[in-house]
């Protein structure tokens, strides 16, 4: 997976677009290890293993787990992978560009409930209250 997050990161460093990793490593070492190993150059939050406070919160069992969030921070997907990823990131670019109208979704989506054990889930805002 980290192969395509550098991709996707390195591709899209002009758009308005951020990767941010929750790390799930109980070693603050091993966590270090990795991201300097895998060449990790976006943001990443070490709170020692899947028992923080952030990790419990959002659900974070292990790593990858992926959100994609608007840019008005309402998650629109989860669990995404490789080409789906991809789609559903310069889907929101576009919205955040107005190049696309809001609500839109890669393909429609249809069936990614049963495809996906993530899938597609509700806009839910990431912040309690909305913005």
């Amino acid at each position: 997976m980290i192969p395509h997050e550098k991709a996707l990161v390195k591709r899209l460093e002009n758009e308005p677009f951020v990767l941010f990793g929750i790390n799930t490593d109980d070693d603050p070492d091993e966590y270090r290890k990795l991201c300097a190993s895998e060449g990790v150059t976006w943001p990443n939050l070490f709170q020692g293993g899947t028992d923080g406070p952030v990790p419990s919160q959002w659900g974070v069992s292990g790593y990858p787990t992926i959100y994609v969030v608007d840019a008005d921070g309402v998650i629109r997907f989860r669990d995404l992978r490789g080409e789906e990823l991809d789609e559903a990131v310069m889907l929101l670019i576009a919205e955040a560009k107005g190049e696309a109208p809001k609500g839109g979704d890669p393909e429609d989506h249809e069936g990614h409930e049963e495809e996906h054990e993530g899938g597609v889930i509700p806009a839910v805002p990431l912040r309690p209250g909305g913005k």
